[in-house]
Parts: C-alpha cells; structure tokens; sequence
C-alpha cells in the first residue's frame, strides 16, 4: 500500500525485456518483479547497462545470473528506488520462507 501511495504510477507491459528497454529510453522509471528466468532479462538487461542503468536484485549481485527477484533504474534513482520496495519485499519474502 505504501508504494501505491509514493509513486505516479504503475505499469506491467507485457514482458521483462520490453519493460526493461522501457527504462533504458526514460520511458519508465524503473522496474521491479520476481520470479524471473535468465533468459527475461538478459537483452533487456544489457540495453538498461548500455544505457547507464543499473540492474541488480536485492543482495546488489547481478539480476541476470541469479534473475528471480530484479529491480532496474537509472543510477541516479536506484537507491530511492530500493528503498521504497525493499522493505515490502522482504516482508513477504519472510512471510513465504
């Protein structure tokens, strides 16, 4: 609820590689989901890197290796990014281990 209530704001397009490119061209914010595969998030990964975002999950390792959980942003606004969603993030993750 705290999100909802922080941001403009949200959209799902469809899939991670076209919601990724989206930040990559300042078309979005950022980017946030879990249960992801490598393979959702490898182009739309490198096209956000290429731009001089930053994809990670929430241990800061790289999203693509790992995927599952990943958030990507411009540099500038991943830290507020994290911030805002981490600790709703973790809440459930408690709740679900």
């Amino acid at each position: 609820q705290s999100v909802y209530n922080r941001v403009e704001d949200i959209r799902r397009i469809g899939t991670a590689s076209l919601d990724l490119t989206w930040v990559a061209a300042g078309r979005m914010d950022g980017f946030f989901e879990i249960g992801l595969k490598p393979w959702d998030v490898a182009a739309g990964a490198l096209i956000v890197r290429e731009a001089g975002g930053v994809v990670m999950d929430f241990e800061g390792t790289d999203a693509v290796e790992d995927a599952g959980t990943v958030i990507a942003a411009p540099f500038k606004i991943m830290t507020p990014l994290r911030q805002l969603i981490e600790p709703k993030w973790r809440q459930r993750k408690q709740k679900s281990d």
